[in-house]
């Protein structure tokens, strides 16, 4: 017993020190020995040059990522081919969609494209799987990190939908009008459109500051739908 136990810590110590440093760090240091292990035994080195893509629309989710150094911007592409960024994997960091895609089954709807050069680590699916399984220290790692991204693309999403209120008040006005006039009140659009009518009765007196529109109490008459119209497709 008393030689098992120096030589149990000599083992742990040494599968300690030839794990990358990034799983030396923060949350992941914090794993238990046979998580280690398993990581130290499964895991992949993976590099992507600046400009490389790790994953687009379609792919398959067959792989847990962990940068160790580097960016990789995640994004997604409107209709009119506007970019919107929704977040970065950087140092340390895991991609919350490929999380998401091993939970669900389902494939990736984004695009990831390494920014700078970048190194990671990647687990295999099966290997992701068992350590969720059989490791408390893994699954607070995965869920604290996949709980903080979903966050910050709540955040994300509030942003943009305050940023493009002004564009889907104009298409709103359009869609409204007959005749050139549309009969609603600041605040019924302002339902509509989910915000404060405060924001909707600053945006309709910049719309009537550029000579768009004409102001009256219940009633917005459109002077200039052409110049609307090009506003509302600019996204």
């Amino acid at each position: 017993m008393v030689m098992s136990k120096p030589a149990n810590d000599k083992s742990s110590k040494s599968t300690s020190n030839a794990l990358p440093a990034v799983l030396q760090a923060g949350a992941l240091a914090t794993l238990e020995d046979h998580a280690k292990s398993l990581i130290l035994k499964q895991m992949i080195p993976l590099h992507l040059n600046a400009g490389e893509r790790a994953f687009r629309p379609g792919f398959a989710c067959s792989n847990y990522i962990v940068v160790k150094k580097g960016s990789v911007k995640v994004s997604v592409h409107t209709e009119t081919g506007r970019e919107i960024v929704l977040y970065r994997v950087q140092d340390g960091e895991t991609c919350v969609l490929t999380t998401a895609g091993l939970l669900s089954g389902e494939h990736y709807d984004a695009e990831g494209v390494a920014e700078s050069d970048t190194d990671a680590i990647i687990l295999p699916k099966p290997v992701f799987e068992e350590l969720l399984a059989t490791s408390p220290g893994f699954r607070r790692f995965v869920f604290s990190s996949y709980g903080e991204r979903i966050q910050s693309l709540i955040g994300l999403i509030q942003e943009v939908a305050v940023r493009h209120v002004d564009r889907r008040l104009a298409r709103h006005l359009l869609r409204l009008a007959r005749n050139g006039v549309v009969e609603a009140t600041h605040q019924a659009m302002a339902h509509d459109l989910n915000t404060a009518r405060e924001v909707i009765t600053r945006l309709l007196n910049d719309f009537a500051d550029k000579g768009w529109v004409e102001i009256s109490r219940g009633r917005v008459a459109l002077k200039d739908e052409t110049a609307l119209e090009h506003f509302a497709d600019v996204w």
